[in-house]
């Protein structure tokens, strides 16, 4: 019997999931190093989509201080966002904060001695994560994997991000109105994720306003963001672009995306379907 490994992973997302890794990971409060370790997993909450670090408490310099645990999310209203391609579930991805928990647990206070900061943990209740404390990546200034930075959140090993040069025909379109045509555009295959277009900025059709918004992908960079004039209207931060990719993507700069969810993208004379994502 086959099996589409999409529909494995769905299947599971509802779980805690865990993998070590053999990486050194630290992560410092300005120039102090308040995790340092060899013995790192990564963990994913049931229905978060990224992963985050748990290290041994005995890997952590700081105090650690148990706190009030809230319920889990589950008890309540299920937050999160719809992927439908992937689950029923709604997912829990990075905009959802580091205290909205989706599994047993205590809460725990990363005390820093001598200074005047805290940073959220989480000491799951799983056997097999015993003696470890997931640690919120926001809290914390710098992470780093051995000694590259890392930004938004821990790399997952199981997630991959491949730009590929196509020549077919890419229109972007909306409220009837062209904004966007290329035959250069460069497809991004994300796991998990729907195929996304980056179009170099000169074959966009619109008058382009930049926008304060930054965002951060663990793979790609810090996105800048533009608000398009469409029909004498500003649509506010519909398209996003990596002015300095990490190098990983580097092949993406100079190019611009348009949220699919929010437009109608053409591809060779066919109009594709909006997906449905998390930025729906």
């Amino acid at each position: 019997m086959s099996v589409r490994l999409r529909d494995v992973l769905g299947r599971h997302l509802g779980e805690l999931r865990y993998e070590p890794t053999a990486k050194r990971i630290r992560a410092k409060l300005g120039e102090e190093t308040i995790v340092d370790s060899d013995r790192a997993m990564l963990v994913w909450e049931p229905r978060r989509v990224v992963p985050a670090y748990a290290v041994p408490a005995e890997d952590i310099r700081a105090e650690l201080v148990a706190c009030v645990a809230p319920p889990p999310a589950e008890s309540g209203t299920p937050v999160g966002f719809a992927l439908p391609d992937v689950t029923s579930l709604p997912v829990l991805d990075p905009r959802v904060p580091f205290g909205v928990r989706s599994t047993e647990g205590e809460p725990v206070e990363l005390r820093v001695r001598g200074g005047d900061r805290s940073v959220s943990g989480f000491r799951p209740s799983e056997p097999d994560l015993s003696g470890y404390v997931i640690v919120d990546f926001a809290g914390l200034d710098t992470w780093l994997e051995e000694d590259d930075e890392i930004l938004s959140h821990p790399r997952d090993p199981f997630h991959r991000v491949d730009a590929r040069s196509t020549s077919r025909h890419v229109q972007v379109m909306l409220d009837g109105q062209v904004v966007a045509d290329t035959t250069r555009a460069r497809m991004v295959f994300e796991t998990l994720l729907p195929v996304r277009y980056y179009i170099p900025r000169e074959d966009v059709l619109a008058d382009l306003e930049p926008s304060p918004k930054r965002t951060y992908c663990a793979y790609k960079g810090e996105a800048s963001y533009w608000s398009p004039d469409v029909g004498g209207r500003a649509v506010e931060d519909l398209i996003w672009g990596y002015l300095e990719p990490l190098p990983d993507a580097a092949e993406l700069k100079g190019y611009v995306a348009f949220f699919d969810e929010k437009t109608d993208l053409v591809l060779d004379g066919t109009a594709r379907d909006r997906p449905i994502t998390p930025w729906s």
